[in-house]
C-alpha cells in the first residue's frame, strides 16, 4: 500500500552532504513503516531514517530507501504528575517546546537548534552546556523501537535495559525510534548575560565560572585573546532584551558574510575580521531574559563546516592553549570565530561522548560565505590531532575521520553496543557509508 517517491535529492541543512535515495517515504503509521522494511528486505535495500537533516555530516545519507518521519510527530501523552511527555519520534523540538509550554513544562536543557526531530536529537547525542546537565539523551526515560524484523520493543531502565542504554544514543542503526518519553521540569525563564573577557582569565578561573552559572559557556575568537563569556540562569524577572535587529542582521550577518567572502581571496584578513567583530558585537555587556527555550536556541544563519569533540573537563585549558599555539605557529592556517566551549555532566549511555566523565566540548567552525567552500582541512586535522591526544570523542552528528579502531579505544562499552546492534539488525539494513566506517 505504501508508495515511495523517486527523484528526491536529500541535502543536509549546511548543504555539505547529500544523497539521492532510490525511494523517499513519509509514512504516517507503524504499519506503513513495516511495509517499507518488508519491501527493503525483499529487494535487498538498506533503509535510512531522517528527521530535520541538520547533522553536518553524511550520517543520514543513503542511495537506497529513505524514511522521513515528519508525519509521525504527535504528542501522545503528558503526565503532569511525573512531569513526563511521550512523543512520536518525528516531532520537531520547536513544536514540542511550544506544546510543553502550554502544560507549564519544559525540557531542562536544549541544543542550539530546535528544527530537529526528537529521535535524531537523541540518536546523535545532541548537547548544550551546563556541568550539572547531561547531553539531551540523558532526559530520555523510555522509548519504543521498531526493529529490522518488525518487532516493537519497549525500552527503559527496567525493561530491555541493555537495549535502552544503547538506544538512548542509537546512531540510527538499531531500528526505528517510534516514541520517546522525556523527563521534563516545570517551565522556567532564563536570564542570559554575555560579557567580554580573555582566554587566559577564563581558563585560569574555569572552576569559578562553572560554579557561578548553571549554563555557562564561552566563545573564543581565534587569532586573539578575546572571549565572550555567557551565563544563563533561571530567573523570576520579566522577559526583556537588549539586542537589536540592525546589529544582529545588518552587521552580524550581511556584513560578516561579505567580509568572510573577501577573506577567501586574502586569508590573512580573517584575524582582522575576528578582532573587528569582537569589538563590534561582543565587547560590551548584553542581557536578555526570556522563556528557557528561546534563550537556549539561537539562529544558525550561516552554512558551515563544523567539528565538535568532547574531552575530559580537566584537559580544557591544555587543549585550548595547544590549539591557540598551533594557529600562532602556522600563519597560513586561519580559523573563523567563534570556537564555542561548552560543558556537560558525565553519564552511563554507552556511546555518549560524556560516558563516565564530565566533559568539555570544543566546537570549531569554518563558514561557507555565499555557499563558497573555504579551505579548512589543515585546521581540521590539527584540531582532531589535539582532541585525540587529550582523550577526545567526536560528536556523532558532525564530520570526523575516526574509524572503528578509534572508537574501540574511546568507548569502553563499544563492544556491548556492537553486540546489541548485530542482534537487532543482523543483516545491516539500517547501515550506510557513515556507519560502515564506525562498525567495520
Amino acid at each position: 500500500q505504501v508508495h515511495g517517491q523517486g527523484g528526491v535529492k536529500f541535502q543536509n541543512w549546511a548543504k555539505t552532504y547529500g544523497s539521492s535515495p532510490e525511494l523517499y517515504f513519509q509514512p504516517t503509521s507503524v504499519e506503513e513503516i513495516r511495509e517499507i522494511l518488508d519491501m527493503a528486505r525483499k529487494q535487498d535495500k538498506r533503509v535510512k531514517v531522517v528527521g530535520g537533516g541538520h547533522s553536518p555530516s553524511d550520517i543520514a545519507c543513503t542511495d537506497d530507501f529513505m524514511i522521513q518521519m515528519g508525519k509521525m510527530n504527535r504528542v501522545l501523552k503528558v503526565d503532569k504528575e511525573k512531569q513526563q511527555v511521550t512523543v512520536e519520534g518525528g516531532i520537531f523540538l520547536s513544536d514540542l517546546n511550544v506544546e510543553l509550554s502550554k502544560h507549564g513544562l519544559a525540557l531542562a536543557n536544549l541544543g542550539a537548534v530546535s528544527e530537529v526531530a526528537a529521535a535524531g536529537v537523541i540518536g546523535t547525542g545532541t548537547h548544550n552546556t551546563g556541568i550539572k546537565h547531561g547531553i539531551l539523551p540523558t532526559q530520555v526515560v523510555a522509548l519504543t523501537l521498531l526493529t529490522a524484523s518488525g518487532e516493537i520493543l519497549e525500552c527503559s531502565e527496567s525493561i530491555n535495559a541493555d537495549i535502552f542504554q544503547a538506544a538512548r544514543l542509537h546512531l540510527g542503526c538499531l531500528g526505528i525510534v517510534l516514541t520517546i518519553t522525556f523527563q521534563c521540569v516545570p517551565q522556567f525563564h532564563l536570564h542570559e548575560v554575555a560579557f567580554p573577557s580573555t582566554l587566559t582569565e577564563v581558563l585560569d578561573h574555569l572552576e569559578d565560572h562553572l560554579k557561578r552559572s548553571q549554563y555557562f559557556r564561552f566563545l573564543w575568537f581565534p587569532h586573539s585573546e578575546n572571549v565572550s563569556v555567557i551565563y544563563q540562569d533561571p530567573t523570576n524577572k520579566p522577559p526583556s532584551s537588549s539586542s537589536s535587529w540592525l546589529w544582529d542582521y545588518a552587521v552580524g550577518y550581511y556584513l560578516l558574510e561579505f567580509l568572510l567572502w573577501i577573506s577567501t581571496f586574502v586569508p590573512s584578513l580573517v584575524c582582522w575580521i575576528n578582532r573587528f567583530f569582537f569589538w563590534l558585537l561582543f565587547s560590551s555587556r548584553v542581557e536578555n531574559i526570556a522563556i528557557s527555550y528561546k534563550i537556549f536556541n539561537y539562529e544558525c544563519r550561516f552554512k558551515q563546516h563544523v567539528q565538535d569533540w568532547a574531552i575530559p573537563i580537566e584537559k580544557t585549558k591544555e587543549a585550548l592553549l595547544e590549539l591557540k599555539a598551533a594557529l600562532e605557529n602556522n600563519p597560513k592556517m586561519v580559523a573563523h570565530y567563534p570556537v564555542e566551549v561548552r560543558f556537560a555532566r558525565g553519564d552511563e549511555i554507552w556511546l555518549s561522548p560524556c560516558f563516565q566523565r564530565d566533559s568539555c566540548y570544543v566546537n570549531i567552525i569554518m563558514y561557507r560565505p555565499y555557499g563558497k567552500n573555504v579551505p579548512h582541512l589543515n585546521y581540521w586535522l590539527t584540531y582532531e590531532g589535539i582532541m585525540k591526544k587529550h582523550g577526545g570523542r567526536p560528536h556523532w552528528a558532525k564530520a570526523h575521520s575516526c574509524t572503528r579502531k578509534d572508537f574501540e579505544k574511546m568507548y569502553p562499552a563499544f563492544p556491548k553496543f556492537c553486540s546489541v546492534r548485530e542482534k537487532l539488525d543482523p543483516t545491516g539494513i539500517f547501515l550506510n557509508t557513515y556507519l560502515e566506517k564506525v562498525f567495520y
